[in-house]
């Protein structure tokens, strides 16, 4: 039987800057982006058929600061790097907003530093196995074995994403 080491962090701890980060390439606290920005919405859903005048549902603003973060001082956006969670809708160059207040659960989608190396996965705790999982069928599972650590640095709270036009 093997020992996995799991520790779930509570405190913000970061490698030591000479660490090279492997899958997601930067970490910027939420805390320290700008003054928060909101955008109009319309109150009316947009079908996806047919158009439909709009110009009169025009609705109080979004700040997505508020829409996206639920802890502010805890979150941490990071850039992905790589296609092993694209199933699960997170692309390479995406930006995932970490959350560290949240606890990480069976199936949440997690930043998990294995043996000093950040990666982005599905967490797996059932049965007395704890994996990490990917979200596309060409990368294989994260087992881990008597010396391997996992660190759960952050729950993958939200998605940003923008589109190349």
């Amino acid at each position: 039987m093997h020992t996995v080491y799991l520790r779930i962090m509570n405190a913000i701890e970061f490698p030591h800057p000479s660490t090279e980060l492997t899958l997601l390439q930067e970490r910027v606290p939420v805390a320290s982006l700008p003054i928060p920005w909101k955008t109009r919405t319309f109150g009316q859903r947009i079908p996806a058929g047919f158009p439909s005048p709009a110009a009169d549902y025009i609705e109080k603003g979004l700040d997505l600061n508020e829409y996206l973060i639920v802890h502010k001082s805890s979150t941490f956006m990071f850039t992905v790097a790589g296609h092993s969670m694209k199933n699960a809708g997170i692309l390479d160059g995406d930006q995932v907003l970490a959350d560290r207040a949240i606890e990480p659960r069976h199936r949440h989608i997690v930043i998990a530093v294995v043996n000093q190396e950040f990666t982005i996965k599905r967490l797996y705790m059932q049965r007395g196995i704890i994996e990490l999982r990917p979200e596309n069928p060409d990368y294989q599972p994260i087992r881990f074995s008597d010396f391997d650590e996992l660190q759960i640095w952050g729950v993958v709270s939200s998605l940003v994403r923008r589109f190349r036009i």
